[in-house]
């Protein structure tokens, strides 16, 4: 699973919820997805940003930043509360109450719409008002250390294997660190982008806002960094 940044946090929330009294998990869990969020198509088509409160509106808890929705996501532009559902969905009202659209999400991952097209509802990034896709994503990339010594070139490609998912090939003069894991496959999800090894192995990197990535902070050794060559 691809690990999201900014999940942490309404992840850990979730988990205390189990055994507390509501009103206490609830608080938790709200002020744990307060913030600035971005709604946007899987496509990579530009979305929008909203923000979620903890004052209370009709249905939920208010939201602001509808008016940016207008253009890119007309649905959205009546956005006026957020709220969670008894099965752990994630739904957006408008004034009267009424869903506009309704998330869901696995531990781990981004929010994703349930119905119509693919909508993803990330953390704000920066300026960045669209999510990667496996076509804008492909290239040449190099992993490299935090000083900007290179560890591996790393080639990801729009070829698919069997099962869907997305080829890449790494350099020959790879550290050993890299090339022990036998990355093969790549896959993007929202703002998270893994590389997959034929033995099981994984090394998960996070996007950052200029576009780079950074290795997620749940894997072990030291910070590395993907950046276009």
């Amino acid at each position: 699973m691809i690990r999201i940044p900014g999940l942490a946090a309404a992840s850990v929330a979730f988990a205390l919820a189990v055994g507390q009294p509501a009103h206490a998990a609830d608080d938790e869990l709200i002020k744990a997805q307060a913030g600035v969020w971005l709604l946007a198509p899987e496509s990579g088509a530009k979305g929008c940003r909203l923000t979620f409160n903890t004052t209370p509106a009709t249905g939920g808890y208010g939201i602001t930043g509808a008016d940016t929705c207008t253009t890119p996501l007309p649905a959205l532009s009546k956005a006026s509360a957020w709220n969670f559902a008894d099965d752990g969905s994630l739904a957006i009202m408008d004034g009267a109450g009424q869903t506009l659209v309704r998330f869901q999400q696995e531990e781990g991952s981004p929010w994703v719409s349930e119905s119509g097209d693919p909508t993803w509802l990330l953390p704000a990034l920066g300026d960045v008002d669209h999510v990667p896709t496996v076509a804008s994503l492909a290239g040449a990339w190099r992993i490299q250390r935090t000083d900007g010594k290179a560890v591996c070139d790393v080639t990801l490609t729009t070829d698919k294997d069997s099962d869907g998912t997305a080829k890449m090939s790494l350099a020959s003069d790879c550290a050993k660190e890299i090339g022990d894991l036998k990355l093969s496959l790549w896959a993007e999800e929202g703002f998270g982008l893994v590389m997959l090894g034929s033995d099981g192995s994984s090394l998960s990197f996070d996007m950052k806002p200029d576009g780079s990535f950074q290795k997620s902070d749940e894997e072990e050794g030291e910070p590395l960094l993907l950046v276009r060559k």
